[in-house]
C-alpha cells in the first residue's frame, strides 16, 4: 500500500532483542537521514521497542546535538533499550491507536529476525484498519543468521571479539597447557563461533576444534577429538556454540538449561555457564586429562566497548539511512534492508530494499562449504567470507 498524502508525519523508531556494539549506528544513520527530510515532522525513539510504544515511553530524538549522536552512536548496546516482545493482535490495535494520535507515518524498528516479524505483524495490522503506515526493519544480529543479507550489522564486531578473546586464550592455554572450552553465542547458526578460526595466527594456534550447531554432536567422539589434539600438541583450545546439537537434533545444552523461553519460545541458552561446565566435567572423567578448564562467553559479546570493527560500524550506520531512503521513496512500505556482498577480490556491499518478509521469522544457517569435512572445523572459504568483517586483530609474538 502506497501513502498517497504528502502531510508531513512522524517518525518512530525502536531497537528490539540482543544488543550489538553497532546498533546504536544504525539508530544514528537513521535519524540523522531523518532529519534531512521535510517529510518527517517528530522523530520518536521509542524506549524497550513495542513496550515503548504500548507504554508511550518516547524520546524525542530531534532535541540531541549532532554531537551527543555521534557519541551515542560510538556506545555499544541499545540507547534505547531493548525488548523481547511478539505483539499480539491487541497489542497491534493499542500501537495504531498509539500511532494514529501522534500522526505517526514511519515506523523503523532495529533487530534480528523476530524484531522483522514484528514489524510485519505491525504493517499488516495497520494494511487491515486501512491505517497509512510505512514499516522498516533495519537488519541487526550477532547471530547473523538473517536471509536477507549476506551478513548482519553486529556479527562482525561480536566475532571480533570472539576471534581477540580465543586468541588471548590460547595464550593462556600455552603457558599453562590442559585443555580450555570456550562456549560462544549461536543457537542455530554457528557463524559467530566460527570466527574463532580467525584467531589462528602461528603454527599450531587454537582454537584446535570448532564445535557449531550446524553438525551433530556426540560426547564420545568429542572426546577423541580432543585426546587426539592433546596427544599432539600437549594442549586443546576448543570452540563450542550454545546450541550444538545430538544426532536427533536435541540442544546438549538443554538438559543443564533451567527451561526458561521468552515470548518468542527460544529456549535460554546464554547468559549460564552449565554447558561448559558439564563439558569440561565428562571430558575429566573420560580423557584422562587433569587440567580442564571451561568459559562461557555469555553476554560479553554483544556490547563490549572498545572493539567494534569498522567496517561493521559503517555498514550498520548506512543501513539505518538507508531505510529511512527507502521509506520516503514509497516504493516497499513493508521492507527491510538486505546487505549483499559485491563479487570481486575487492570487498564492498550494497545495500537493497527487500520485502520484510525475506528477513522476518526463518533463519539461515552455516552453509557447508564454510563446515570442514571433518565437522570440527571450518574451510578456508569460511576465513576468506569472514575476515573482512572483523578486520585485522592484534599480532601475538611466540617463540
Amino acid at each position: 500500500m502506497r501513502m498517497k498524502t504528502t502531510k508531513v508525519l512522524n517518525m518512530v523508531i525502536a531497537q528490539s532483542g540482543g544488543p550489538s556494539m553497532v546498533i546504536n549506528q544504525s539508530l544514528v544513520g537513521a535519524v540523522l537521514a531523518a532529519r534531512g527530510s521535510r517529510k518527517i515532522g517528530r522523530i520518536l525513539g521509542a524506549r524497550h521497542g513495542i513496550q515503548g510504544i504500548l507504554d508511550g515511553d518516547y524520546i524525542d530524538l530531534r532535541k540531541p546535538t549532532a554531537a551527543k549522536l555521534e557519541a551515542i552512536a560510538a556506545t555499544p548496546s541499545s540507547a534505547l533499550g531493548s525488548v523481547r516482545k511478539k505483539p499480539t493482535a491487541d497489542d497491534c490495535r493499542r500501537i495504531f491507536e498509539a500511532f494514529k494520535k501522534r500522526s505517526v507515518g514511519y515506523f523503523f524498528y532495529i533487530g534480528g529476525n523476530d524484531s522483522a516479524d514484528a514489524a510485519r505483524i505491525v504493517a499488516e495490522e495497520a494494511e487491515k484498519e486501512g491505517y497509512p503506515l510505512v514499516c522498516y526493519h533495519i537488519p541487526k544480529t550477532i547471530d547473523n543468521d538473517l536471509r536477507s543479507c549476506d551478513h548482519t550489522p553486529g556479527y562482525g564486531s561480536a566475532a571480533r571479539f570472539v576471534a581477540s578473546a580465543i586468541k588471548g586464550d590460547d595464550l593462556d592455554n600455552r603457558a599453562l597447557g590442559g585443555v580450555k572450552i570456550d562456549v560462544i553465542m549461536g543457537r542455530d547458526a554457528g557463524f559467530l563461533t566460527a570466527a574463532a578460526a580467525l584467531a589462528r595466527q602461528n603454527k599450531n594456534d587454537g582454537p584446535h576444534l570448532i564445535y557449531l550447531p550446524e553438525r551433530p554432536f556426540e560426547l564420545a567422539q568429542f572426546t577423541e577429538d580432543v585426546k587426539a589434539v592433546v596427544a599432539k600438541l600437549g594442549r586443546c583450545v576448543v570452540a563450542v556454540s550454545e546450541g550444538i546439537r545430538s544426532a536427533d537434533g536435541t540442544p546438549v545444552a538443554a538438559q543443564f538449561a533451567n527451561g526458561e523461553r521468552d515470548s518468542h519460545g527460544n529456549l535460554q541458552l546464554s547468559g549460564t555457564g552449565a554447558l561448559g561446565d558439564a563439558l569440561a566435567k565428562y571430558l575429566k572423567a573420560n580423557a584422562g586429562i587433569s587440567r580442564v578448564r571451561a568459559d562461557t562467553f555469555g553476554y560479553l559479546q554483544r556490547s563490549f566497548p572498545g572493539i567494534a570493527s569498522k567496517s561493521d560500524a559503517t555498514e550498520a550506520r548506512k543501513a539505518g539511512a538507508a531505510a529511512v531512503k527507502a521509506a520516503l521513496a514509497g516504493k516497499v512500505t513493508k521492507g527491510t534492508i538486505g546487505i549483499q556482498r559485491k563479487k570481486g577480490k575487492t570487498y564492498a556491499v550494497t545495500f537493497e530494499t527487500m520485502p520484510i518478509a525475506s528477513a522476518a521469522k526463518e533463519t539461515r544457517s552455516v552453509p557447508d562449504n564454510f563446515i570442514a569435512a571433518n565437522g570440527h572445523d571450518v574451510t578456508k572459504a569460511f576465513i576468506a567470507y569472514a575476515a573482512p568483517l572483523v578486520g585485522t586483530l592484534p599480532h601475538c609474538e611466540i617463540f
